[in-house]
């Protein structure tokens, strides 16, 4: 099973990418660094923009797992505009038969915000097709997930 995990984290070895080291021991994968693509926002159309090889990297992959920081209260930035951009981009069921899989990291996030970024990314789930395994938001729920 191939694994992709994409960091929307600004901070590439910060505390998102060591949660999913923590989920992923002694697994194989591959990280994608949300803040290395040039994504431009929604409606914006640029030749630099490298939207589509990321989305391509999601389709190679058998399971995804998307992991951001808590900022302002949900997810940050680079998750929301990625987000965003597969609006009308991508086909409604594209990515059915892969997993996906949602680490959200913060330093004391309160359960309504964690609820909020929790709808955000099961409907973003379910839109494209992907069977949507849960979120993980701290090191003891990665260590025990059987998901992986």
């Amino acid at each position: 099973m191939s694994i992709l995990f994409i960091n929307a984290s600004p901070n590439k070895n910060g505390t998102t990418a060591r949660l999913a080291k923590e989920l992923l021991a002694e697994k194989e994968y591959a990280t994608l660094n949300l803040i290395d693509y040039k994504i431009y926002a929604y409606g914006q159309e640029y030749a630099d923009d490298q939207f589509n090889e990321v989305i391509s990297a999601i389709s190679k992959a058998d399971m995804v797992i998307l992991g951001s920081p808590l900022y302002w209260h949900n997810i940050c930035g680079l998750m929301r505009n990625f987000l965003d951009r597969c609006y009308g981009s991508i086909e409604q069921g594209e990515f059915r038969g892969k997993t996906l899989l949602f680490i959200m990291q913060g330093a004391s996030p309160e359960k309504w915000q964690l609820e909020a970024c929790e709808f955000t990314i099961s409907r973003f789930a379910g839109l494209y097709g992907f069977a949507y395994q849960g979120m993980i938001t701290n090191s003891q729920e990665a260590r025990k997930t059987t998901v992986i």
